[in-house]
């Protein structure tokens, strides 16, 4: 795992980003455009184990010539880290461990919020809202780290 200053000079120009908001049990994922302009929610894995998600990411990276991943840290508003941010750290070193391409995580404060309220402006019913809950929260991780990257 790298930081985001390190992962922006090892990732090329033309190439797709994964984004990635942690869960327990239910993991969002968004990909990038390969100009990194746009993020878009891809789907929702629920973990059954370590494995068989490691397994449908690699699938991702491989069907979609993925070069970077992004994943969401959940740091306390007052910018300290509680057990959510130690669990996604952990996670983040796993995915690291187990892909061969560079891993950094994003601020992710407010993002889980952000993209709720975005799919109550689009008059979207609360089950499909929860169902697309993570997957655009990864999108929200997603946009703010590409966004920063092309500065």
């Amino acid at each position: 795992m790298i930081d985001i200053e390190d992962f922006k000079k090892s990732i090329e120009k033309k190439s797709r980003l994964l984004g990635i908001d942690p869960g327990k049990n239910r993991i969002g994922i968004a990909i990038s455009d390969e100009d990194k302009l746009v993020s878009t929610p891809l789907k929702t894995i629920f973990k059954k184990n370590n494995s068989n998600f490691i397994n449908e990411i690699q699938k991702i990276i491989e069907e979609n010539n993925i070069k970077g991943i992004i994943i969401g840290n959940p740091i306390n508003m007052d910018g300290s880290k509680g057990p959510s941010a130690q669990s996604a750290e952990d996670f983040s070193k796993y995915i690291s461990n187990n892909v061969s391409i560079p891993v950094t995580m994003w601020d992710e404060r407010l993002s889980s919020q952000a993209a709720f309220n975005l799919s109550s402006n689009l008059d979207v019913n609360i089950s499909k809202k929860v169902n697309k809950l993570d997957q655009n929260a990864a999108s929200f991780i997603l946009q703010g780290a590409i966004d920063y990257i092309r500065r």
